[in-house]
């Protein structure tokens, strides 16, 4: 019998490994949703997803077959067999008379034989599904409560109603009228915000009016304190927070590409990470070639990436863990070379590069006539940009051309002054010093 038995450890070991991978999978989109949503990339992660669901199928189904054969085998080879055994043993004392009992005749004893083991048989069947019920209706309380949740949130969305209720909120009684109201998009070639607000999911309001123009061409560079809504106005212009009032005219969808500082790279060959989200048909529909993007890569100092493996462009790995930070950067600059879009935002995409690999990053981009939109501290990257959108993180913001070569003398003054300043106490101490000898 042990040698007509199926390895189930090791079936059951596969299985355990491609449910982790599985909901590995799940908790990697949703620690990369947001950049997902923004690079439009749901229907590669839902093949990424498709693939893994129906190849843990494929091994549980295996399983369900081997284990069905064998317990055929099992049932009625070793159960049935060993029942009847028993069953043989049970009957002696109903068709043999032993000495010492009171006499019934057979007939009586074997009508209680079979009710007596019926009634157990049922009793024990009985209390088993009781047993089990329970479990199961516990199990699938916990799976109705999450599915109505979900069911609750996309009733929201429908509705319209956007908010979180979370602890940090700092309420919204003032902002109902705001949050009440809806904006609208409209398609245009050019950037344009007029009035619009940008609120958080929790109801607070960042900024109460924003208006600007950003025509193709004309390169933006956005700066601010952490928290004022840098962020947030491309998460407008990407679709992902609703438009609570005024007018708002962007390019179509596919127009605007979004490089976050932690890049995202998807489960799937180097070729992939280059031109997620498309797929390999959709790169040769392009007319665009393997030798296309090692220009890409050359730009950026990568040309040797293929080379270190063996599979070359069909090398799969865990590209996050792989590759460093400053490579992922690279990386996903070279999927903006690829796509090529009419607008770009870049948001602190190159904190982990070179100025030199920076360099080479916005010239190239500029020279593709792709409009840049930047997110950055760095003083390196003004010289790229012909305007900026600057936040005070009170509420306030200033949209003007920027003068990159009159700004930087400005902050040279600026940083040359604090440092006199921070010098003052010093002086002054040294002076009473000097008074009071």
């Amino acid at each position: 019998m042990r040698a007509l038995t199926p390895p189930f450890g090791k079936y059951v070991a596969d299985e355990a490994r491609l449910e982790g991978e599985f909901r590995f999978q799940h908790s990697r989109l949703i620690d990369y949703s947001e950049e997902v949503a923004l690079y439009g990339g749901h229907n590669a992660e839902k093949d990424t997803l498709d693939k893994g669901y129906f190849t843990l199928i494929k091994h549980v189904n295996y399983i369900l077959r081997r284990r069905f054969y064998h317990g055929f085998m099992e049932d009625f080879v070793i159960k049935y067999f060993w029942g009847a055994l028993g069953l043989m043993l049970c009957s002696v004392p109903v068709f043999v008379k032993m000495p010492g009992h009171i006499a019934m005749n057979m007939g009586d004893r074997t009508e209680a034989f079979v009710t007596n083991r019926r009634m157990l048989l049922s009793a024990s069947d009985a209390f088993g599904r009781i047993m089990f019920s329970y479990r199961e209706v516990m199990e699938l309380a916990g799976y109705t409560s999450r599915v109505a949740t979900l069911l609750d949130v996309m009733d929201d969305v429908q509705a319209g109603h956007f908010e979180k209720k979370l602890v940090s909120s700092s309420g919204v009684e003032g902002n109902e009228a705001v949050l009440k109201g809806r904006g609208t998009v409209h398609e245009s070639n050019d950037i344009t915000f007029i009035d619009v607000p940008i609120i958080s999911p929790n109801g607070d309001v960042l900024i109460k009016a924003l208006s600007f123009t950003l025509k193709h061409g004309d390169h933006l560079l956005v700066v601010g304190p952490n928290g004022c809504g840098k962020s947030s106005l491309f998460r407008i212009l990407g679709g992902l927070w609703p438009v609570y009032g005024g007018t708002v005219y962007k390019p179509p969808f596919h127009a605007i590409f979004y490089i976050p500082q932690r890049p995202y790279l998807s489960r799937g060959s180097l070729r992939q990470q280059i031109i997620y989200p498309d797929s390999l048909r959709q790169m040769r529909a392009r007319g665009v070639t393997d030798v296309d993007l090692l220009e890409y890569l050359k730009i950026l100092g990568l040309e040797h990436l293929p080379e270190l493996y063996e599979e070359g462009w069909d090398a799969e790995a865990e590209w996050r863990d792989v590759l460093s930070g400053g490579l992922q950067q690279r990386v996903a600059m070279a999927r903006l070379f690829y796509h090529r879009p009419k607008y770009a935002i870049l948001d602190e995409c190159t904190s982990s590069v070179t100025l030199e690999t920076e360099k080479a990053m916005y010239d190239t981009a500029k020279a593709l006539g792709v409009t840049l939109m930047t997110v950055s501290h760095r003083r390196s990257l003004w010289k790229y940009h012909s305007h900026i959108l600057q936040f005070d993180g009170q509420g306030n913001y200033v949209f003007t051309k920027l003068d990159a070569d009159r700004r930087l003398k400005l902050e040279d003054e600026k940083e040359e002054l604090e440092v006199r300043l921070r010098q003052v106490p010093e002086l002054e101490r040294r002076i009473a010093e000097l008074t009071a000898a």
